[in-house]
């Protein structure tokens, strides 16, 4: 078994109960019991959850007439409660989330680093593999997902508003030189998910060269870890 069809999200698993809420919903309020409040994961969880909540509809809840409408969304954010429940079970989740489980109780490292650090890992390599993953479902090229790329995208930026809204420390706290700001301002979402759709691109361009699409696959990984690293220097 290849690394990618061990963390393939089945192609049903976002299926829609009838009249019901979002399985993936549901499945971010159950984390809230199995990792501490604070911690790398929860922090993150609880943002990305609060904003899933939010656009009700568009991510797989009460009213989706278009079960395809939502297939990005919903399935890019599987791939990240994929990564969390192996980690919860004792196995050994992608090397772009395992940066987020040694330090979910350093002293240093602020929820604000956590919730960077979880956002970056979701683009530079979740979202990376669900459009391709896509792709293979549909029958379709990276360019006929555009639109869709788009609209989670869309989401990424309300999730990303909604860590520093609620967790960005106060400017009588942060000063221009704090190691923080630095941290901040050296990650910027478009770009990161500029690297993503071109990454997603050149690995849908190898798929016919198992070998190589697996080494590019590998490297993606771990360049999102690494990044994610970066991100959870300690600034205390």
């Amino acid at each position: 078994m290849t690394q990618i069809e061990q963390y393939a999200v089945p192609a049903d698993a976002g299926a829609l109960p009838t009249g019901g809420e979002s399985p993936v919903i549901e499945r971010m309020r159950g984390l809230r019991s199995r990792w501490p409040s604070g911690s790398g994961v929860a922090v993150f969880n609880e943002a990305y959850l609060g904003v899933a909540e939010r656009a009700g509809p568009d991510f797989g809840g009460r009213g989706l007439d278009d079960r395809d409408a939502a297939t990005l969304g919903v399935r890019c954010a599987e791939r990240y409660l994929s990564a969390v429940e192996t980690a919860t079970a004792g196995g050994r989740p992608p090397e772009c989330w395992r940066p987020l489980l040694p330090y979910r109780r350093h002293p240093g490292v602020l929820p604000l680093q956590f919730a960077l650090s979880g956002l970056h890992a979701h683009i530079g390599h979740d979202l990376v593999l669900t459009v391709v993953d896509n792709c293979h479902a549909l029958g379709c090229a990276p360019p006929d997902l555009d639109g869709e790329f788009e609209r989670v995208g869309d989401l990424l930026v309300s999730l990303e508003e909604r860590i520093h809204e609620d967790l960005m420390p106060g400017p009588e706290l942060l000063g221009i030189a704090d190691p923080l700001t630095h941290l901040v301002s050296s990650w910027n979402l478009e770009r990161a998910r500029e690297a993503a759709w071109s990454a997603a691109r050149v690995l849908w361009r190898l798929r016919g060269f198992p070998s190589p699409a697996e080494e590019f696959r590998h490297r993606t990984d771990v360049g999102a870890g690494l990044v994610g690293r970066f991100l959870l220097t300690p600034c205390r």
